[in-house]
């Protein structure tokens, strides 16, 4: 006689703020300790999950970030944004990047393969392109779409992506050939979010005309076809059991399907405004969405701790050489559709109450000049310090500007400012009374001082060192 486990509902564990527009997409570390946003205030945001740690603001892409997964191992984090690039970070207080650009218009997605190796991106410029990671260039191009790619996904063995777009179509391609083997129809709007289940064998895709429909890529027919938003389905992720699915849409609210009963169970409400972004964290534990409302959701999944746990324990006393059951060995009588039943579970949190604080955020990526200019006070001890040096003489005058010089190098980001520090270093190690007077240097200045006439504060910076010499 079988078993039967009461659900428990899922919780509002945690509310991050920090963005300062739209949350447009989200992906937990492989690990579950970090979780990495993306927004339309053009930033990505690293949330450190263990009380009170700090958040990490990485600056860089000049447009919406659009897409951000990080790599199998946790140490990458891959970002797509409008501004037509991908960018790879390394998550921590270096805030370190490398820019991939091969796109010619919008990029709107981004993941990695599961051995980490490649890349996949989807691009307003009808294209899917692939890229190594290690050598960081770009592959191939996969080009069949008539209209804008909205995402790209990797099957799990990477011997497939899935693509959908614009031109109403889901698309899948053999990345050995590179060739489209088959193409999955039936919408009345954009294809918006495409991925594959667990087990590799099926693909969902949403639909800006309010649907969900599940694929089973071996017999090439549709098997489950919700319809339980009430507007589009921006987003959605599969638990990684393959049981469940939870769905983000226009409507405001977030919906968890259970994909063996092929029934709604949970309609969660908490954003105030359309849901973009929604993602299991990869033990399945919590899931985190993000919205219109700038917000960053993070829930305790709950409803899976009996069932799932179970089902891992009876695969593993499996003795068959059978491959493992999933949810799609179980194929309804045929294709039918599911809709919205009065028997599920609202849950409304109130979420300014389970806010304990927001974390300390520190931005990387960037330093201004303000930082730089307290780098070098903190280094020279105060201005009255350098009143003393003043008085002291031209030579010592000259050790302190050079000081300030070497300091603004170390801290100020621009690629041409770096360029010129070594030649300043070296010649105070060698004569540093020949710093100013070398016409090389001062040469080198003025073509700067031309290149970068927009920043002021570069301009007071010179014109202040050579007031102390």
């Amino acid at each position: 006689m079988p078993i039967f486990h009461k659900l428990e509902d899922p919780t509002l564990e945690r509310h991050f703020k920090g963005h300062k527009d739209v949350v447009s997409c989200a992906d937990f570390s492989p690990n579950n300790k970090q979780l990495a946003t993306g927004s339309c205030d053009k930033n990505l945001m690293i949330w450190n999950l263990t009380p009170k740690a700090r958040a990490f603001r990485f600056v860089g892409h000049t447009d919406i970030i659009t897409g951000v997964h990080f790599s199998p191992s946790g140490s990458l984090v891959a970002s797509s944004s409008r501004d037509q690039t991908v960018r790879l970070w390394t998550p921590s207080i270096k805030g370190e990047s490398t820019v991939f650009k091969a796109h010619t218009a919008s990029v709107r997605s981004v993941q990695f393969s599961s051995d980490g190796q490649r890349l996949v991106t989807a691009s307003d410029d009808k294209s899917v392109k692939v890229w190594g990671v290690e050598r960081k260039k770009f592959l191939y191009s996969l080009s069949r779409h008539t209209n804008w790619v909205r995402c790209a996904r990797f099957s799990p063995d990477g011997r497939l992506v899935a693509s959908c777009g614009d031109d109403r179509t889901v698309r899948l391609w053999d990345t050995s050939s590179r060739q489209c083997i088959n193409i999955f129809t039936d919408y009345g709007g954009s294809a918006t979010f495409v991925d594959f289940n667990s087990s590799g064998t099926c693909i969902a895709s949403s639909g800006a005309d309010n649907t969900l429909k599940i694929w089973d890529i071996r017999t090439n027919k549709l098997i489950q076809h919700y319809r339980v938003h009430s507007a589009g389905v921006n987003c959605f992720s599969f638990h990684p059991s393959g049981n469940y699915l939870i769905s983000g849409s226009s409507d405001s609210t977030m919906k968890i399907l259970d994909l063996l009963e092929g029934r709604l169970i949970y309609t969660l409400h908490g954003h105030k405004g359309p849901v973009l972004a929604v993602a299991f964290s990869r033990d399945g534990g919590l899931f985190a969405s993000g919205g219109a409302d700038s917000q960053v959701l993070m829930w305790k999944t709950n409803f899976d701790s009996l069932n799932y746990r179970d089902l891992l324990s009876r695969h593993s006393r499996r003795v068959t050489p059978d491959p493992l059951p999933h949810l799609m060995d179980i194929y309804p009588r045929s294709p039918h559709r599911h809709n919205a039943q009065n028997g599920t579970v609202e849950i409304n949190p109130i979420v300014a109450d389970t806010q304990s604080g927001d974390p300390q955020v520190v931005e990387v990526g960037r330093v201004l000049f303000s930082t730089a200019m307290s780098y070098v006070f903190r280094a020279t001890g105060s201005c009255s310090q350098l009143s003393a040096a003043s008085s002291t003489g031209s030579d010592e005058r000259k050790r302190w500007g050079a000081l300030i010089v070497c300091f603004m190098g170390l801290t100020y980001r621009y690629a041409a400012l770096k360029s010129l520090w070594p030649f300043h270093m070296v010649t105070l190690l060698r004569d540093s009374s020949s710093l100013i007077s070398s016409p090389l240097c001062l040469l080198i200045n003025a073509s700067f001082l031309q290149r970068h006439r927009e920043h002021e504060s570069i301009h007071a910076l010179f014109i202040w060192r050579h007031m102390l010499y």
